[in-house]
């Protein structure tokens, strides 16, 4: 089965040059262009697509607002583009639900692997500069009050959850964590799916914003 491709950016060539790499894919369907944040918004109503690659900056309507809709009304994963890795609106992206984010001058073969680990309900954090957006949402959000951050809100995970929450949070990926606990893959997963469930977090990313706001792991740590 295709994993099903939006692709929305303002730019038609690297809008056309992303598709054509994903379109070269035995496993990827591009079902769908994008010019701006409302067609983005529309083409995800009409194609239910797995994946969205969604430009931050857009005319109509901007990336964010768009990823925030998407979001909160489809299952569709969103992956953010953006031109600079310290660009300010990757922040409140990783807050409107989306799974994570690209350069536009990423590799081709990072996009068609990003495309894949997403669409498996995986999210892109294993880069240096993911984790380092974290840290500084959480710097950039402690002088806010925020009930749902408190360690409290970790009560309702097993002691095994809150320890995969606290290797999640410090990019390890399922199977480095299953290397440490000594357990399988497979015992990992279900731990993930339990946290995301139990804390009501849409992704790994949110898993990783919630240990980090809750202080199960602090920003620098190993």
């Amino acid at each position: 089965m295709s994993i099903r491709v939006v692709v929305a950016d303002d730019q038609e060539l690297v809008r056309s040059g992303f598709s054509m790499i994903l379109e070269a894919q035995q496993d990827i369907e591009v079902v769908a262009e994008a010019g701006d944040g409302a067609e983005a918004v529309d083409a995800v109503r009409r194609h239910t697509p797995d994946v969205l690659l969604l430009d931050i900056r857009m005319p109509v309507m901007d990336g964010l607002e768009a990823a925030r809709r998407v979001c909160a009304q489809s299952s569709c994963k969103v992956v953010m583009l953006t031109t600079f890795d310290l660009d300010e609106y990757v922040y409140d992206a990783l807050y409107a639900g989306a799974s994570g984010f690209l350069l536009k001058d990423v590799r081709r073969d990072d996009l068609v692997h990003a495309v894949r680990v997403v669409a498996g309900g995986d999210s892109l954090l294993a880069p240096t500069i993911t984790r380092r957006l974290v840290a500084d949402i959480v710097r950039r959000r402690r002088g806010e009050a925020a009930t749902e951050a408190t360690p409290d809100r970790l009560d309702v995970l097993t002691a095994r959850e809150v320890e995969t929450l606290r290797m999640l949070a410090r990019g390890l990926s399922n199977a480095e964590i299953a290397t440490t606990l000594f357990v399988s893959e497979h015992t990992v997963k279900t731990h993930v799916s339990n946290v995301l469930s139990k804390l009501g977090l849409r992704d790994r990313v949110q898993a990783v914003i919630c240990a980090y706001e809750t202080g199960l792991v602090a920003p620098g740590s190993p």
